[in-house]
């Protein structure tokens, strides 16, 4: 494939909201053309839905949030559930992104919020030191694995609750669309491809994927992994597209 050049790229995000994105400045780099569809979408689950999870806000002393939408949602179900939420409440907050989002709904110094760097097991040191909390993860149905290993690990009371899931968008509007790349973040934007067109056929189209669990979902789904990030000098997905684009585009 590394001779075909590449003209189209679809990326199974949404578009970015800053002007400044790297996407645009490969859009403008290589001239070529890249639009954004997102292949999955978050559901929230209705209040009365996470009580028959056998959900009482009032049991926890400490909320976790992994993601953005974590924090809506929970925020969310709260209001639903008529929930006040008390002022000591801790929250234990993956990423600085996270907890600065945070403030959308609570005010940041009048709250206990304890922040980790990155990845989940960043939060341990933070939550082993508030061992007998009783902590609520509100997620979603597709959990990654280490999450739920870490906190039992710690062995610290907690329980999940799945206030949003993860659905498959419906892609049909795509059926006679062709790309020369497509993007894929996550093993579920894979699964949404072949529900929505079980009959895909990859040949001349690359497949850029983010991830060792996206890459797996692709392999298995027979597909041929032309592009992968991270990697060796290509840390973010826009990173691993330029050097496949420039390489592929030489003379153009």
């Amino acid at each position: 494939m590394s001779n075909l050049k590449v003209k189209t790229i679809l990326v199974s995000q949404p578009e970015p909201k800053v002007e400044n994105s790297p996407y645009y400045d490969l859009q403008n780099k290589f001239k070529v053309k890249i639009d954004f569809r997102p292949f999955i979408h978050v559901e929230g689950v209705p209040a009365k839905e996470v009580r028959v999870q056998k959900i009482d806000l009032n049991n926890f002393t400490a909320i976790i949030f992994t993601s953005k939408n974590s924090v809506d949602h929970f925020f969310r179900v709260a209001e639903e559930m008529r929930y006040k939420i008390p002022e000591d409440l801790k929250y234990f907050c993956q990423s600085e992104a996270v907890a600065f989002y945070l403030q959308k709904y609570v005010v940041y110094r009048k709250r206990k919020i304890y922040v980790g760097q990155k990845d989940f097991a960043d939060l341990a040191p933070l939550i082993k030191k508030y061992k007998d909390e009783k902590f609520l993860l509100p997620n979603t149905d597709q959990l990654n694995h280490d999450v739920p290993q870490t906190l039992d690990g710690l062995k610290v009371e907690w329980k999940q609750g799945i206030f949003y899931k993860t659905v498959m968008s419906d892609l049909t509007d795509l059926k006679d669309v062709y790309y020369d790349v497509l993007a894929f973040f996550s093993p579920t934007g894979i699964k949404s491809l072949f529900k929505n067109f079980p009959d895909f056929e990859q040949n001349n189209t690359r497949i850029a994927v983010f991830g060792t669990t996206t890459q797996k979902e692709a392999l298995d789904h027979g597909l041929r992994v032309d592009i992968m990030a991270p990697a060796p000098g290509t840390p973010s997905m826009t990173g691993a597209l330029e050097k496949y684009v420039a390489e592929v585009n030489k003379g153009k």
